[in-house]
């Protein structure tokens, strides 16, 4: 193995421990959302939130019951938008490099 082929080998790893480093942290950021909002406003803080009204519901029961799925559905986005991004910074798309018409032939 020459010393190029070794460095190559060192920043690709590198490059691959720095894009999990990234996955994770998103992961774990909503991971965190998605506990706060069906754990600690559906559960832990339903009572104080109760106090609350949101069109014409109490706000605890209305995240317990509503609000976590459009949040749910809201954090899928924010995941694929982000993983986008982070793919595309690390060179890990599922593009094709030479083909910019995105046709699968």
């Amino acid at each position: 193995m020459t010393k190029q082929t070794s460095d190559n080998a060192a920043a690709d790893s590198e490059a691959a421990k720095a894009y999990w480093r990234a996955n994770i942290r998103l992961l774990l950021g909503l991971l965190v959302v998605w506990f706060a909002v069906s754990f600690g406003a559906g559960i832990l803080f339903a009572d104080v939130l109760n106090d609350f009204t949101f069109i014409g519901f109490p706000l605890g029961f209305w995240f317990a019951q509503q609000g976590s799925i459009y949040v749910f559905v809201i954090l899928i986005f924010v995941y694929t938008r982000k993983m986008k991004a982070i793919e595309r910074r690390y060179g890990v798309d599922e593009r094709d490099e030479g083909d910019d018409t995105g046709d699968v032939t």
